[in-house]
């Protein structure tokens, strides 16, 4: 791991997934005496920045914080996606791994949480036993069947038409070009679409015989937060997907956004604050003595 310091700010790092690939990553050392270490696992094709604020937040709050973008998002992109291959659920064997196996210390205990995909990722983790407690906003089983009506449709057209046709012309999938998010890799791209036909999303799929079994051998204690407004991932959809974590403490927590506006995006927006509050309160009450 190799590391960039800024004199007044966080360190740019350099992250080597197992199969060799460099990973752009940033860590926030903790501002307050140190309650442990956090990671933070984004969302499908939202790059590292987006999470600057809940990083910074919480490492004011005494937890050194780790950020990173998966290989082809962010900073971790290549030259030119086009005729980039990787596998969608590389981003968490390989690149969450490495970031796993970068903040594991034995003198303080290692959290970490998930954005939508980062729900998806923890129980594909080869290390996951390192983690001592896992929040996840926004994770859902994707499939359109889940969403209102509108959205529904709004998502197949998507996923049917327009989006095809961009990427058969760019050779992947140009998500900025349409002001979605990052661009996509392909393999992302079709992973993903083909995922969500199904209802529980690759626990559907028959060419995925196995893979439940990841999630049933996690233990971890895991809260899976979802807003009432989050169009792509309501409390349903959550738990569609969520209940193959079968073995593991599991806190199923329905957001009501109030006045206000959350959506599968607002959790780390700085109005979320509150949401903050609650991970890092549950995350300290685990630190073991001395460490706070």
């Amino acid at each position: 791991m190799n590391t960039l310091p800024f004199p007044d700010g966080p360190q740019a790092i350099t992250l080597t997934a197992a199969d060799g690939y460099p990973l752009a990553a940033t860590r926030y050392a903790a501002g307050a005496p140190l309650c442990g270490h956090l990671i933070v696992a984004g969302a499908t094709g939202v790059p590292q920045g987006f999470y600057r604020r809940f990083a910074e937040y919480a490492s004011a709050r005494g937890f050194c914080v780790l950020t990173l973008d998966y290989r082809g998002i962010g900073k971790s992109r290549p030259a030119s996606l086009k005729g980039f291959e990787m596998d969608y659920l590389d981003w968490a064997r390989l690149d969450l791994a490495a970031a796993v196996a970068a903040m594991a210390c034995d003198s303080v205990p290692l959290f970490m949480v998930g954005h939508s995909f980062g729900g998806h990722a923890f129980g594909l983790l080869p290390n996951h036993q390192q983690v001592a407690r896992f929040y996840t906003f926004a994770t859902g089983a994707g499939w359109h069947g889940w969403m209102p009506w509108r959205e529904r449709l709004r998502v197949q057209l998507m996923w049917r038409w327009v989006l095809p046709l961009f990427t058969r012309w760019k050779g992947y999938s140009p998500w900025a070009l349409l002001g979605l998010g990052e661009d996509l890799p392909l393999g992302v791209f079709y992973q993903w679409r083909h995922w969500c036909r199904f209802p529980h999303y690759f626990f559907d799929d028959p060419q995925m015989a196995g893979i439940a079994e990841h999630y049933a051998q996690v233990r971890t204690p895991i809260i899976a937060a979802n807003a009432l407004d989050d169009l792509w991932a309501l409390p349903r959809s959550r738990d569609a997907f969520m209940q193959a974590y079968r073995n593991a403490p599991l806190q199923r927590v329905d957001l009501d956004p109030g006045p206000g506006r959350i959506g599968h995006m607002g959790y780390f927006r700085p109005q979320a604050q509150p949401l903050w509050d609650d991970v890092l309160a549950w995350f300290g009450a685990s630190a073991p003595l001395g460490t706070q």
